[in-house]
């Protein structure tokens, strides 16, 4: 059945891959032309704060149009950013260019993300969610691996304008595949109710279905309590393994491969086990601490390997159980402006991970700070998985 999709995921892997390109190559461009650290750190703050802050927004739009339309027009207005910002930088010249470029392609992005998100429940009603979740991850690891190994290659023998132009034919490409799915004529992604309540009131019915639906608030603190040991992970694994342990930039770098891998063999295996979503769940989300409480051990490079393949693995797992779990539980006509909040909400521990690193961190070594942020996953998850069964037995007592 997933067969007669290629399409589909084939369009989510060139989306991935052109979008991983530009987050790679940005930053980089600007450090190179202005030697500011200061400028690059801006550059990589207008990338990705829209991308959080523009979920709601994008999420109120999936539920009042098309989500393939809104699919296919973020394809195609990223790759019209790419070239209307190519054009400014080389008629006028400065920086600026291609900071605006960065900051809308990321909520661009982000509206992609949630048309996807919201294509989903509607054409893969009938299939095993895990299933297609996974193959959904799979497709996005695929690009953000190979995006900054393609940047990288393409910079060494081509001017950076070039390669943004190549990242613009990458977005065609992929809003190609997305015409040529077999499911684009589906009724339930081209036809929606006309919604004519106020913005205002649509997120105050997202705001309220996270709070009133059953079951509902606990996979969003769980999820926080995960992307808290993904952000500490992001903000300290170059500084433990370079400073640390000592090694070198080859080490580091083949580190992030062995977790790019572990992430794609957990990603088949996630979607050819047929395992209940809440075993599922339960078991990522304990793998992921014990592979941050092996990371704290920072100054032991095969603990702290093995535990970051854990976290970067099974984060994934975990990411498709969240997500089934929304499947499950929001009501389709609520779904874009409830997740939309829900994926601010979640990511907004990232940053929050990075602040206390950079506040509790003792010069290169954070291993008191991850440890102190696995306690506090422990404690949620022993907490929220808990309580059902509890409340389980009290029901039946």
């Amino acid at each position: 059945m997933l067969a007669r999709h290629k399409a589909f995921f084939v369009s989510l892997f060139l989306t991935r891959l052109a979008d991983q390109i530009l987050l790679f190559l940005v930053p980089l461009v600007v450090f190179q032309i202005t030697g500011s650290v200061s400028w690059s750190g801006l550059a990589f703050f207008a990338e990705t704060l829209p991308r959080y802050v523009a979920f709601p927004i994008a999420g109120i739009l999936c539920d009042r149009h098309p989500p393939y339309r809104l699919l296919r027009l973020s394809q195609a207005m990223r790759a019209v950013v790419c070239i209307i910002g190519i054009a400014g930088e080389l008629s006028v010249g400065g920086v600026w260019w291609l900071i605006v470029l960065s900051a809308l392609s990321g909520v661009l992005t982000t509206q992609g993300l949630m048309a996807r998100e919201a294509i989903l429940p509607r054409v893969f009603a009938t299939e095993r969610f895990e299933k297609v979740a996974s193959y959904t991850q799979l497709a996005d690891q695929l690009g953000t691996v190979l995006g900054p190994l393609i940047a990288a290659s393409l910079m060494a023998v081509l001017p950076w304008q070039a390669v943004v132009v190549l990242a613009a034919g990458l977005f065609l490409l992929a809003d190609l595949a997305s015409a040529l799915w077999p499911a684009r004529t589906d009724p339930s992604l081209t036809h929606m109710p006309k919604v004519s309540e106020p913005w205002i009131r649509s997120l105050a019915t997202g705001l309220d279905r996270i709070i009133t639906l059953p079951g509902l608030m606990r996979p969003i603190l769980l999820a926080a309590a995960v992307n808290l040991i993904i952000g500490v992970t992001l903000a300290t694994s170059a500084a433990m393994v370079t400073g640390v342990q000592g090694l070198g930039e080859g080490a580091y770098a083949l580190l992030q491969t062995g977790g790019a891998l572990a992430t794609v063999a957990i990603l088949l295996v996630t979607a050819h086990v047929g395992w209940p979503y809440q075993r599922m769940g339960v078991a990522s989300y304990c793998l992921v601490a014990g592979g941050a409480y092996l990371t704290s051990f920072g100054e032991l490079p095969v603990v702290y390997t093995i535990g970051f393949l854990l976290v970067t693995g099974f984060d994934k797992m975990f990411n498709v159980y969240v997500r089934t779990l929304r499947k499950t539980l929001i009501p389709l006509e609520d779904f874009g402006k409830t997740t939309g909040l829900i994926v601010c909400f979640n990511n907004l521990s990232q940053p929050l991970a990075g602040l206390l690193v950079t506040l509790y961190a003792v010069g290169e070594d954070a291993s008191a700070v991850i440890f102190a942020l696995t306690m506090v996953m422990v404690a949620t998850g022993a907490v929220l998985f808990a309580m059902p069964m509890v409340l389980g037995r009290r029901a039946r007592s």
